[in-house]
């Protein structure tokens, strides 16, 4: 998949995937942290930034995968995450952080990539879902 320097990437341009945000992993505490405690860790930023870039300060005992609390991620929204997840090289299986969003992330060329998927009201991916697998 080689394209050139103007052309958007595949994941915007042909899957039609919706960049989310960035994060950051960070060591240091910052105005603004919420605290995650199913994660051990803190977020911030993302409300207020026009770029969706949140900061994330983990716990030592974080269960999030040590890639994703050393490098950044770029994520995206989905429409139907297990549509998206195939042929991927998947590091944490979609799961269910907060109610209505399903998440999961992949792994390419050593980056880490989140992938989010929404409830919408009157829009469930056609799969009846309700929730999601945690």
């Amino acid at each position: 998949m080689k394209r050139e320097d103007h052309e958007p990437p595949c994941a915007t341009q042909r899957w039609g995937w919706r960049y989310h945000h960035t994060g950051i992993p960070t060591t240091e505490s910052r105005p603004g942290e919420r605290y995650l405690p199913q994660f051990k860790m803190h977020v911030s930023g993302f409300a207020e930034s026009a770029y969706g870039i949140e900061w994330m300060r983990f716990e030592a005992d974080s269960p999030i995968s040590q890639l994703v609390r050393t490098r950044p991620h770029v994520a995206f929204e989905v429409d139907d995450i297990d549509e998206a997840l195939r042929g991927k090289h998947v590091i944490s299986p979609p799961g269910v952080p907060s109610s209505g969003v399903r998440a999961a992330m992949i792994l390419d060329d050593g980056c880490p990539i989140e992938l989010i998927e929404f409830k919408r009201p009157g829009r469930d991916g056609g799969r009846g879902r309700t929730g999601g697998r945690s």
